[in-house]
């Protein structure tokens, strides 16, 4: 007897997901100082990662090991599931990874066309040694590029140093995203800024992980980064102190965690339980 039955192939494994930055057991060395004594942090596509913690936990430091400007002194570093070290800051651009400073790196008296394509103008033409800037191609990119964001920019060629605190870190970020960053890290993005001009940088961020871009987002704002972030990544004095997910850990025990469980009990019993 014959089986009438549909043979059904049997459902494939699901892929594995390549997380786009793996850092393991990152250490970094400054002569005798031990910057970074073993962290490790994975970030994936569309996601915020926080990168939490007090002055002198390690955060720059790690950053700035990510975006190529401190070799580290051992560990993994996995960009896209391959090992990489990179011996400048180009190298990291290149491989995808854009870092926006706190001084967002602008020159405010120059227009915010020429501060967005800084590095990177296009030419429509040559004389001898000489290139033309493409400027009305430049404005017009970046008027969109703003106007998607939310903000209406009437005149590009208007002075960077013009614009508020906020609009400024959306035009670093929106350079950043536009020139094909896969990871954006943003250092103390909010740390110099009013509740509507924060409120406006936290929205840009949503976009952002909306679009498929891992960010690692840098703060010692603890209500900043539960507001936006996915996972939260704490450092203590060089190391790991955790990773957690949204789900997994509540915003007063994030912050205990910050600010140190022993440090705080230390300071209570020497205040006589006033902390």
């Amino acid at each position: 007897m014959t089986s009438t039955e549909p043979i059904t192939a049997p459902p494939r494994p699901p892929k594995a997901v390549v997380p786009l930055i793996e850092v393991r057991d990152l250490v970094k060395h400054f002569g005798p100082v031990v910057a970074l004594a073993g962290v490790s942090m994975t970030v994936n596509s569309g996601e915020v990662h926080c990168l939490l913690g007090d002055n002198g936990a390690g955060k720059s430091t790690l950053i700035k090991t990510l975006s190529g400007v401190h070799p580290p002194t051992s560990g993994d570093f996995v960009v896209d599931g391959r090992p990489v070290v990179f011996s400048s800051p180009r190298e990291a651009l290149d491989m995808g990874i854009a870092t926006v400073y706190q001084d967002l790196a602008m020159i405010p008296l120059l227009s915010i066309t020429r501060n967005f394509f800084m590095g990177r103008e296009p030419v429509k033409g040559k004389l001898g040694p000489f290139s033309f800037m493409d400027m009305a191609h430049a404005d017009r990119i970046a008027r969109d590029e703003m106007h998607r964001i939310g903000i209406d920019v009437r005149d590009p060629q208007q002075a960077v140093g013009t614009l508020s605190g906020g609009e400024r870190q959306c035009v670093a970020i929106a350079r950043a995203v536009h020139f094909g960053a896969k990871v954006l890290i943003l250092d103390e993005p909010t740390s110099a800024l009013g509740v509507a001009q924060t409120s406006m940088v936290l929205k840009f961020v949503r976009q952002v992980r909306a679009k498929g871009v891992g960010v690692i987002f840098i703060t010692h704002n603890v209500r900043h980064a539960y507001a936006i972030g996915d996972r939260f990544t704490v450092l203590n004095r060089g190391r790991t102190l955790g990773t957690y997910a949204k789900s997994q850990i509540k915003l007063d025990s994030l912050q205990t965690m910050m600010a140190g469980d022993k440090e705080l009990q230390d300071l209570s019993e020497e205040l006589g339980g006033t902390v």
